[in-house]
This record gives structure tokens, sequence and C-alpha cells, in this order.
């Protein structure tokens, strides 16, 4: 198949499956066009079978603020035509399922490209369902050929909210291959002394996730045990969290590394994770975390109830439970051979149902079936 992936180019979870998905797509022969403002995250070499197609954009006095929907629309209509797209993958409801129905009706005089719209969570639970977005929301997801969520909690949401039953649920995924734990003594030296365990958070440091509780926890777990605590990621709430480590008196102990490209190199060198999110719809850096071998201690939110086998691969606490947060920290401090046997079960867990091998063929199988069906469709 020749198949368009619209993603946002970030280091947000949509982002990251949306780049990673088309890698593993080319992996198995088909043609890739990612087309977007810039380069999606994580996609660092383009071959013959990933190409990047940019979305230019450009600034005119009447608009104070460029429409790119209109612009990535017109930007598919031209790629579908050039490459003979066969159909689009949009990450993110609004605007790229937007797009793609603006650029499926401009071409339907030539031919039906159908697009397939994968819901990652902020899509819906946030942005999608503010009064000025919930219409075209409600609509672009119902113009959608298929629509995917990536947890079961966010297929609820979508029905919940938008009366949208009809959505598969298929999840975030890691490459085995790539994701797992490799002994990296020169990355851990430059992040801690000696034996001094690492306690590490990643995201894109929105106020949803919450990452004050880290410090707030962090500082706890530092009365009773010397330890770092290293934050993976960079984003609004990201100056909040410097102030509150200086006023802890913890601005040695806390470091803000800034965005990461091979994430499992620091992960690799972590021995827990902490996740205290408002709400998390997946929880991809969970998953990342498990494949390896980190014990993720997380709130009991959305899609992470059933990613963290609480008690078997990691903690989960409600939201705000900082001392909870910090007593199970440091019972995973205090006992390696727990921290490790829960690290082992982790990777087992994550390997056994999120592996590319298991997932990738439920979105190939998805895209046959978008296929059959728009091939019944008159022009």
């Amino acid at each position: 198949m020749n198949i368009g992936i619209t993603c946002f180019p970030t280091y947000g979870g949509s982002g990251i499956v949306g780049s990673e998905l088309g890698r593993e797509l080319a992996e198995r022969g088909h043609g890739v066009h990612f087309i977007s403002y810039a380069l999606p995250t994580r996609l660092c070499e383009l071959n013959e079978r990933i190409q990047f197609h940019e979305v230019e954009m450009f600034t005119y006095p009447l608009f104070e603020f460029p429409p790119y929907d209109l612009a990535l629309a017109s930007k598919i209509l031209e790629v579908a035509e050039a490459e003979s797209l066969d159909l689009m993958h949009m990450h993110y409801a609004i605007p790229h399922a937007t797009a793609a129905y603006l650029a499926r009706e401009m071409y339907r005089t030539k031919r039906y490209l159908p697009f397939v719209t994968t819901l990652h969570g902020t899509d819906i639970t946030l942005v999608g369902a503010r009064s000025s977005f919930m219409p075209v929301t409600r609509f672009s997801i119902a113009q959608s050929d298929a629509v995917t969520a990536v947890s079961r909690y966010l297929a609820d949401e979508t029905s919940r909210i938008f009366g949208q039953d009809e959505v598969a649920v298929i999840p975030n995924f890691i490459n085995a291959s790539q994701y797992w734990r490799r002994p990296n003594e020169g990355l851990r030296a430059s992040l801690a002394h000696g034996d001094e365990p690492i306690l590490m958070h990643v995201s894109n440091f929105r106020p949803i996730k919450r990452i004050e509780d880290c410090i707030h926890a962090f500082a706890r777990v530092r009365e009773r045990y010397r330890a770092r605590l290293v934050m993976c990621g960079d984003g609004p709430a990201r100056e909040g969290a410097e102030r509150l480590a200086r006023n802890y008196g913890l601005t040695g102990d806390v470091l803000f590394i800034g965005q990461v490209p091979n994430i499992a190199d620091y992960l690799s060198v972590a021995d827990v994770l902490l996740l205290p999110s408002e709400t998390e719809s997946f929880g991809l850096a969970a998953l990342e975390a498990l494949a390896c071998e980190v014990p993720v201690i997380a709130t009991r939110v959305g899609g992470l109830t059933d990613l963290v086998l609480d008690g078997e691969t990691g903690f989960l606490f409600d939201v705000g439970d900082i001392g909870a947060m910090a007593e199970r920290a440091i019972e995973l401090l205090a006992d390696p051979d727990k921290r490790r046997r829960m690290g082992a079960r982790g990777r087992e867990w994550a390997v056994q149902q999120y592996n590319t091998e298991r997932v990738i063929p439920q979105y190939i199988e998805l895209y046959q079936r978008v296929l059959h069906k728009a091939n019944g469709r008159a022009v």
C-alpha cells in the first residue's frame, strides 16, 4: 500500500506513535508519505519507502493565525495526486481529520481517498470536548472511514462525549528490538554519582502531567535516600517545576535534561519511572519504561489501569497522592531484588501484549478493510 500519515511533529505521544508506525509499515514493504509542517519526531532517516512532504505556511496580515488546516488539506491533495496514495492515516482528530475530509472531498471528482483517524487522548478529552471545537470534532470523526483509539478508556470516552460507537481499539506499541535495557555506564555516571538510584519522569511537561508532583514526592524520598530525579522532556510546566526544585534546595539532585530522541538509552539507566498524570489515555512513557525493565509508579487513571499491573509491574495511586507515590518509590529503592523482579515482569508484559509484531498487523488489516470498502464507492 501507499499510505499518507499526518501527525504533530512533536514529542507528544501522537507524534511518536505516528512516526514509529510509519517506520514499521515501511519495513514491511509499504510506501509511507509523512505530510506535516515539520519532520516528525523520531523520524531521523528518510529513504525510498519513507518520504516527507512539508506543508508550507506563509504569513499574511489578514490572517492573525495562519490557517494550517487549509494548507494541510491542499498538501494532502497534492501528494495524493503525485504519489497515488491509497489512503491517509490522521493522528489526532483536529485539525488533521478535518483536513483529510476536505482533501477527500476536493479529490472526489477523480477518485475516493479514504482516511483513518486515530484518537490519542486530549483531542477527545480536552480540545475536542470544548464547545468551540465539539461540532467540528464530532463531524470529522463521523466522516472518517475508520476510527481507532489507543485504549478502551479512550474509546469509551469517545462514545460518551461524541456518540461515536464504532471505534476500534488498537493500542500503542513498542519495538522489542529497540526498547530493551542496555548497559550504559557513561550515561549513568553523567546523571548520578556512584550507585545513587535514578528516578525518572518522561513527558511533554504540560500541566495535565502534574510534573510538580514528581518534585514533591522526590523531596520526601531524599529525606531518606540519596537519589537523583531525571526529568526528560520540555514544555510549559518546566519553569514552575525548576523553581519548585530550587525552593526545596534540590537543584543539584533534580536534572532537567530537555528532549532526548534516544529515550530508550535514558530509560535503561533508570530505576523507577514516576508518572503522576491527571489523566493518561494510554501512557506511552510507561510502556517504554516497562519494555526497558523499569517499574512504573503512576496514577490510577485512563489507560494506565490496563497498562500497569498494580503490584506486579509497578504501583498505581490516586491523583495527587504524593505521600503514597513517595512511599512506593522508597519501597522499591530499599529492595533492589523486588525492583528487578518487577522490571523483568514489566518487560515480559510489554513484549507479550504491546510488541509491534502483535499491533502493526492490526493497522494493516484495518487499512485493507477500509480500502475494500472504498473500492465499492462510486466517484
